[in-house]
């Protein structure tokens, strides 16, 4: 689900980089920064704009200087039981990895519906009811997600789509 949240960044800014563009380099630092980036909790898609810039204070020692920048930005954190679209990343007998934008999510063949089976003789490697059903590297998928896992850097997801109206997308 995607989120607005008020977020704060400390940035240090060399010597070299003072003067009237100040404000502007502090901006596009955070920009580059943080957008794309996961705390473990959710993902910073975009950051909408930069609400205050403090003044910045000289680190003893070093010369650079400290910024603390309060920003908004657009998150957005998976939650168990939410449906998703898929893209198939890889399949394999185990199962299916599939990407959400940033979140790789796997779907073990035991929450595939029955129908749809293993094809270990095809190529390339896929889940077939042998009719219009094929899940392979590229097609689209509608996932529920089951639980998700958190790293310090990073999440982790298990899917499903043995339910109604979840699974091949047909896109």
């Amino acid at each position: 689900m995607f989120f607005l949240r008020e977020l704060e960044r400390e940035i240090t800014l060399h010597p070299s980089f003072f003067g009237p563009r100040t404000k502007e380099y502090l901006t596009t630092r955070l920009h580059e920064d943080v957008e794309g980036s996961c705390n473990g909790q959710y993902y910073i898609i975009t950051v909408l704009d930069a609400v205050s810039i403090s003044e910045g204070r000289v680190v003893p020692g070093s010369g650079v200087a400290e910024y603390t920048i309060h920003y908004r930005a657009v998150v957005w954190r998976p939650f168990k039981g939410e449906t998703v679209d898929a893209v198939v990343s890889s399949v394999n007998r185990m199962g299916v990895f599939a990407d959400v934008g940033p979140l790789p999510v796997f779907v073990s063949s035991h929450l595939i519906p029955s129908e749809i089976r293993w094809d270990p003789n095809a190529t390339p490697p896929q889940y077939t009811d042998n009719g219009e059903q094929v899940i392979e590297k590229g097609t689209h998928l509608r996932i529920k997600l089951i639980g998700t896992r958190s790293d310090v850097g990073s999440m982790f997801a298990i899917g499903s789509v043995k339910e109604d109206f979840l699974g091949w997308a047909g896109l």
